[in-house]
């Protein structure tokens, strides 16, 4: 009996782990260098598994299965739900208006149409892109595609490694 009364406190502790593991927040490693200069290869994230409301140009993990892979893919939403989309002399436009892009130039021009066949991002998907826009698996390629919203994972809140890049995301 007291060996249980003492194993209690260590089941408890493991439980409230794999719980919050399970539906809070879990760690995640930035693989590649699809989000460079933002995000570098090996860098360790806290993932809010909460979150669920995404707006233009949220950091997103995605659960992606890739060549018949599964993966999980750290990208920014670009497109939302019923926007057409498209980078036109290094510009982005949504619904036809010029809006705001930090990655200005850098983008090859296509249309949402050329990329994935719709001419509007249906309801519950969004159209993703790396950061490093040269070299990046993302909605762009027919691998990735339109993201569902049930593949997104959540947000990264938090990053926790290298020591010396500590913070908020």
């Amino acid at each position: 009996m007291r060996i249980v009364k003492e194993l209690i406190p260590y089941v408890v502790i493991v439980l409230v782990v794999v719980l919050i593991r399970t539906f809070i927040a879990t760690p995640v490693i930035v693989s590649g260098s699809s989000m460079d200069p933002t995000l570098k290869n090996g860098q360790l994230l806290i993932l809010n598994k909460l979150a669920k409301k995404y707006t233009r140009d949220d950091i997103v993990v995605i659960d992606a299965k890739i060549n018949g892979k599964k993966e999980r893919i750290v990208k920014r939403i670009i497109g939302l739900p019923g926007e057409t989309l498209e980078y036109k002399n290094g510009f982005l436009y949504i619904d036809g208006k010029r809006t705001h892009d930090d990655f200005v130039n850098i983008t090859r021009d296509f249309t949402l149409k050329n990329v994935t066949g719709k001419s509007k991002i249906p309801d519950g998907y969004y159209f993703v892109m790396g950061d490093n826009r040269t070299n990046s698996l993302d909605s762009r390629d027919s691998r990735v595609g339109l993201v569902k919203k049930n593949n997104i994972i959540g947000k990264p809140m938090l990053r926790i490694w290298p020591l010396n890049k500590i913070g908020t995301i």
